[in-house]
C-alpha cells in the first residue's frame, strides 16, 4: 500500500479525541416545530467546546421517509427538509471548524430507503437497468407467492412476514429481519422478492455490482469535498452477502432462520472496504476518522478492519460488551455479571493492543441509557454511578464516544402503555412476541429497560416546559425529570456528572498514558470492584471503580500500594484508600 494510505500508528489525532454523537432530531430546536435541526446544533455548539469534546458525529440528516429516523435515506446529496437545507449544513459545518472540531457525517449505505431514485427505478421490473443494484429474487420453486395480507405502507408491496403461509414459504430463503418478521418482501408488480435486512421499507443494496460502489463511493468523496471530517458506517459489516442466500438455522421459535452467517463480515467485506479506501481516502491531505458500526463482528476480524496497514477502517463499533445482559433477546433482560463485562472489554484491549484501535461507548442511538443500565438511576446515586461509568469507560484504551445527554446522566424514559413507543424496532418486537402468546405487560418491560426510544427523548436543556428543547410540541415527550436533570443546572454545579466529563476529557488531552498506555485488568474474578492499570513510559495509573451501592473494602495488597499515589480523579471526594464507596472511582497517577 502507498505510504499516503497510511495512518500514523502511533500519533494519530483520533487516538486522543474524544466523539460527541448528535442525533439531530432530539438535539435543538430552532424553529417551534417540535424537531431537532441543524440551526440548533449550531446554536448550541459553545456548549460542546466548554465540555471539551473534539469530533461531533451526526446521525443521518439526509433525505429520508424517517421509516427508521433517518437511517433510510432517499438522497444522499442532500438535507432533509426537516433539518434545514444545505446552507444550514454548511454554516454548521464552518462553525465547527471555527471552534477547532471536527464533523464526521453517519454513512448508510448498507441499505437506502425504497423511496430512493435507485430502488424506483429498480422496482420497475427484471430489465431495468438498476434491478441488479438489489437483491431480488423470484419465489422459492415450488412456493405459492399469490398470497395477500397486510404488509409494507409502500404501494404494491406485500411484506412476507405477514402473507399466507403459501406465500411465506415461497420467499427465496428463511432469513428473518432484524425488525421482525421475514427479510424479504414480495412485489406484486414483478412478481419477485427484494430482500431488506431491516425495515420493508430499507431494501439492500447489492454490492456485488460494481456500479453500486462506485455510486457509493462517489457520493462519499461528495461530502468530503465538502469538508466534513470522516464517517461513521452504519452496520457496514453487512454489505457482503453470500450470493447464494443460504437458509439459515432456524430460531427457537421456528419461524425465520439466522441468516448472519451469510452476511455478517460476509466474503468480500475486506475487499470491498480496502476498495473504498484506495478510492476514497487514501492521498487525500485531510485527517480523517473512519469508524465501522459491525454488529456480530469478532475480534479477529476486528484486528484486520483495523490494522493500518491494510487500509480499512480506524476502528470499529463492537456490540459484545452491550449483549452481556441479554437473554433470548435484547428485551429479555438479564442482571450484568461484572465478571463477564470485564472478560468482555479485557479480551477487546488485549487483543487490539499491537494491531488495530478500539473504539469506547457505553450509550448511542441504539442503546439504553447507561446509568439506568449498568448504574443507578435513583437520586441517591445517579450522579455517582454515571460519573463511575464515565470513568471506567474513558480510561481504557481507545478513542470515548458520548452520547448526547450522557454527560447530564440522563435516564431512561418511563412508557405507559406501547402507544407511547415510536421505535420501529420495538413495536415490531411487541406485536410479533404478543401475537407468539407472550404476557403483554412483560413485553413492555423489556422495551422500557432496553428500548432505543430511551436513547431519543429530546436533549434537557432546562428545567423549562419542554426542557429548552422546542418552544412547539416535541416530536418525542421529554423525560419528565428534566426539572431537576437539565444542563443549565449541570453546568452551575462543580459537582455535576457533565464537569466530571470534563475533567475526563481534560485528562485524556493532558495525560499521554490515557491514550497510549499499555492495559491491565486487575481483580479479574471480583464481582464488584473494577480495576486496572495503564502504563506508558515512566508513568502508571491506576482506576479503581465499584459498581455496586455497597461500600466495598479495597484488597489490603492493592490499598498498601497504592495508598499514598496522588490522585489525579475521584468523584466521591476525599479519598480512603482502604474501601471503595458506592459507586466511587479513583484514578490515581505514579510517576
Amino acid at each position: 500500500m502507498a505510504l499516503d494510505g497510511l495512518r500514523d500508528a502511533h500519533d494519530a489525532w483520533w487516538k486522543s479525541a474524544v466523539v460527541y454523537q448528535i442525533y439531530p432530531r432530539s438535539f435543538a430546536d430552532s424553529n417551534g416545530d417540535g424537531i431537532g435541526d441543524l440551526a440548533g446544533i449550531t446554536a448550541r455548539l459553545d456548549y460542546l467546546k466548554e465540555l471539551g469534546v473534539d469530533v461531533l458525529w451526526l446521525s443521518p440528516v439526509y433525505p429520508s421517509p424517517q421509516d427508521d429516523n433517518g437511517y433510510d435515506i432517499s438522497d444522499y446529496r442532500d438535507i432533509e427538509p426537516l433539518f434545514g437545507t444545505l446552507a444550514d449544513f454548511d454554516r454548521l459545518l464552518a462553525s465547527v471548524h471555527e471552534r477547532g472540531m471536527r464533523l464526521v457525517m453517519d454513512l448508510v449505505v448498507n441499505h437506502t430507503s425504497d423511496e430512493h431514485p435507485w430502488f424506483r427505478e429498480s422496482r420497475e421490473g427484471p430489465n431495468s437497468a438498476k434491478r441488479d443494484w438489489y437483491w431480488w429474487r423470484p419465489a422459492r420453486k415450488g412456493g405459492d407467492a399469490t398470497g395477500e395480507g397486510a404488509g409494507s405502507e409502500s404501494a404494491g408491496l406485500v411484506s412476507a412476514g405477514s402473507e399466507s403461509a403459501g406465500s411465506e414459504s415461497a420467499a427465496p430463503n428463511n432469513w428473518g429481519s432484524f425488525f421482525s418478521g421475514s427479510a424479504w418482501q414480495h412485489d406484486v408488480a414483478s412478481g419477485e422478492y427484494y430482500l431488506h435486512l431491516f425495515s420493508p421499507k430499507q431494501p439492500d443494496l447489492n454490492w456485488e455490482n460494481p456500479q453500486v460502489r462506485q455510486a457509493v463511493y462517489a457520493l462519499m468523496r461528495w461530502w468530503l469535498d465538502r469538508g466534513v471530517d470522516g464517517f461513521r458506517m452504519d452496520v457496514i459489516n453487512l454489505i457482503s452477502k453470500d450470493p447464494d442466500l443460504p437458509d439459515g438455522a432456524l430460531h427457537g421459535d421456528g419461524l425465520y432462520g439466522d441468516g448472519s452467517p451469510y452476511y455478517i463480515c460476509g466474503p468480500r467485506v475486506h475487499e470491498y472496504l480496502q476498495e473504498m479506501h484506495r478510492e476514497v481516502f487514501a492521498g487525500r491531505p485531510e485527517r480523517l476518522l473512519t469508524v465501522g458500526e459491525m454488529p456480530g463482528v469478532t475480534l479477529e476480524h476486528a484486528r484486520l478492519f483495523t490494522d493500518p496497514a491494510r487500509g480499512e477502517v480506524d476502528m470499529v463499533f463492537q456490540f459484545e460488551h452491550v449483549g452481556l445482559d441479554f437473554g433470548r433477546s435484547k428485551f429479555d433482560v438479564r442482571p450484568l455479571r461484572l465478571t463477564d463485562l470485564k472478560a468482555s472489554l479485557g479480551r477487546w484491549q488485549s487483543g487490539l493492543a499491537e494491531v488495530g484501535w478500539n473504539s469506547l461507548y457505553w450509550n448511542n442511538h441504539d442503546q439504553p441509557r447507561i446509568v439506568s443500565r449498568f448504574g443507578d438511576d435513583g437520586p441517591e446515586h445517579r450522579v455517582r454511578s454515571a460519573t463511575m461509568l464515565g470513568t471506567v469507560l474513558h480510561l481504557h484504551r481507545g478513542t470515548p464516544y458520548v452520547y448526547q445527554g450522557e454527560e447530564l446522566g440522563m435516564t431512561n424514559a418511563p412508557f405507559a402503555s406501547i402507544e407511547d413507543v415510536h421505535d420501529i424496532e420495538a413495536r415490531g418486537h411487541y406485536a410479533q412476541a404478543v401475537r407468539a402468546g407472550e404476557d403483554p405487560a412483560r413485553v413492555l418491560d423489556g422495551l422500557r429497560a432496553r428500548g432505543r426510544d430511551n436513547a431519543r427523548t429530546p436533549m434537557q436543556w432546562d428545567a423549562s416546559e419542554h426542557a429548552g428543547f422546542t418552544t412547539g410540541i416535541p416530536w418525542l415527550p421529554v423525560n419528565p425529570n428534566h426539572t431537576t436533570i437539565n444542563a443549565a443546572a449541570a453546568v452551575a454545579d462543580p459537582e455535576s456528572v457533565y464537569h466530571h466529563y470534563r475533567r475526563l476529557i481534560a485528562l485524556r488531552h493532558s495525560e499521554p498514558a490515557v491514550v497510549h498506555g499499555d492495559f491491565t485488568m486487575l481483580l479479574a474474578d471480583d464481582e464488584r470492584l473494577y480495576a486496572f492499570t495503564r502504563r506508558y513510559r515512566d508513568t502508571t495509573l491506576l482506576v479503581l471503580a465499584n459498581f455496586t451501592g455497597e461500600a466495598v473494602p479495597v484488597p489490603a495488597d492493592l490499598a498498601a500500594e497504592w495508598a499514598d499515589v496522588p490522585l489525579v480523579l475521584g468523584n466521591a471526594g476525599p479519598i480512603d484508600a482502604t474501601v471503595l464507596r458506592p459507586w466511587e472511582a479513583r484514578v490515581h497517577r505514579r510517576v
